[in-house]
């Protein structure tokens, strides 16, 4: 039926584009994007068409007349009459059109507890007069299509999204098996027990809200594809958690003051520093991550794991040797006294690989970013803007996106 109607780019606004235009009326000869001459968003009719057409089965069967091994069934060329399409159809048959072929349904699925059988859906890729269809006073007769099998993508949104169950409208004066699955008011509803004759459909004791899977649940492997990549995503985080190298288990050897390596037994008490079990109280600690420093090997844990203070200032009353993570710089900050002042010792550059408020790379921090600058003319404008945002001319008195909620970036003394 064409493609969507409406959006947000809209004449005037700080997002309008010429090449995205909005039509006030669906048509099937609108274009979504004059650029990309694409039409992501298409509306298709929940209106079915029964035409009779024609095509040949096919084996499965390797060409290799090709470098490589290609299957060569999955095309189907299709033919109907050209007077029967039209009058049944309205118009004739083009490409981007999607049509099922009864007769090819899956109706013993690996999967037994589908409520009906899969549907072949197939979109049409071309259509012309058939060479055959041609009469002997050289007027066409017949309508030749190309079809392949559909595939979930934006475009096919409105037909993989609908629900996959038997469709069954809800009567009030009927008798439902459990386990029954209606439709009221394109709200889906599951008998939790045999439903009486007369039971409202609100009474929670005998239906209960249903969510049947999609169409494109069931025909696609998407689902499946979600839950292979997420879990590989899961594995390689336990695996490799954070960026850099782990160097946590390396033990450093604390120094005295000449350099020279200290006794491991001075690191409890020397000099009436005790330790206290928070702070360390350790006058010999090591004073830097020693042979262990390299490239993203800042954790903001103190070597040999010794007891760190955390906090957004420093501790009160710090004895030498002590640690602390100041959380208030941006990336963390491990800290020692060494009697006299707090040195830094690293900072804390590992973060997660993944995505997320937890990142704190910058690549995270520029993706993610959704603060907004303030201006004295055009409001809050968004940090992040695309490309073709920031070099689109426009007018010196436009809003450029403004007027958005303040959301100032966090300050880093």
């Amino acid at each position: 039926m064409g493609p969507a109607t409406g959006g947000n780019n809209v004449p005037g606004s700080g997002n309008f584009d010429v090449t995205q235009p909005v039509y006030e009326n669906q048509d099937v000869l609108n274009i979504q994007d004059l650029l990309l001459l694409e039409n992501r968003d298409r509306i298709y009719s929940p209106d079915v068409y029964v035409m009779r057409m024609v095509y040949r089965t096919q084996d499965v069967d390797f060409d290799l007349s090709q470098f490589g091994l290609f299957l060569n069934n999955d095309t189907l060329f299709m033919t109907t009459h050209y007077n029967d399409m039209i009058d049944i159809f309205g118009r004739k048959l083009m490409v981007g059109d999607v049509i099922e072929v009864p007769n090819l349904k899956d109706y013993h699925p690996l999967n037994s507890a589908l409520p009906v059988a899969l549907p072949r859906y197939y979109v049409i890729q071309d259509g012309n007069y058939a060479s055959e269809g041609f009469s002997q006073t050289w007027l066409p007769h017949l309508w030749r299509i190309k079809a392949t099998p559909l595939t979930n993508q934006q475009e096919y949104s409105s037909i993989l999204n609908k629900p996959m169950t038997q469709e069954q409208l809800w009567d009030n004066g009927n008798f439902y098996p459990g386990g029954e699955i209606v439709n009221h008011s394109n709200t889906y509803y599951r008998a939790a027990q045999n439903v009486p004759a007369g039971t409202a459909i609100t009474n929670t004791a005998y239906w209960t809200p249903y969510t049947p899977p999609t169409i494109g649940d069931l025909q696609s492997t998407r689902t499946k594809d979600l839950q292979i990549n997420d879990d590989i995503v899961a594995q390689a985080n336990v695996e490799v958690p954070l960026s850099g190298y782990d160097v946590s288990k390396f033990y450093i050897v604390a120094t005295t003051d000449d350099g020279r390596p200290a006794n491991p037994t001075s690191l409890s008490t020397m000099n009436g520093d005790t330790v206290d079990g928070t702070q360390g109280g350790m006058n010999v600690t090591p004073k830097s991550n020693g042979y262990t420093m390299g490239y993203l090997t800042g954790d903001g844990v103190a070597p040999n794991g010794l007891p760190v203070t955390p906090g957004v200032s420093f501790p009160v009353n710090p004895v030498a040797g002590d640690y602390a993570l100041r959380l208030d710089y941006k990336p963390n900050r491990l800290f020692r006294y060494n009697g006299r002042m707090w040195i830094r010792i690293e900072d804390r550059v590992r973060t997660d690989l993944s995505n997320g408020p937890d990142n704190q790379t910058l690549r995270s921090g520029f993706v993610n970013n959704t603060h907004t600058t303030a201006t004295t003319d055009q409001g809050n404008i968004p940090q992040r803007q695309s490309l073709s945002q920031a070099l689109k001319p426009r007018a010196d008195n436009g809003n450029q996106g403004g007027d958005l909620p303040p959301s100032p970036p966090p300050y880093y003394g």
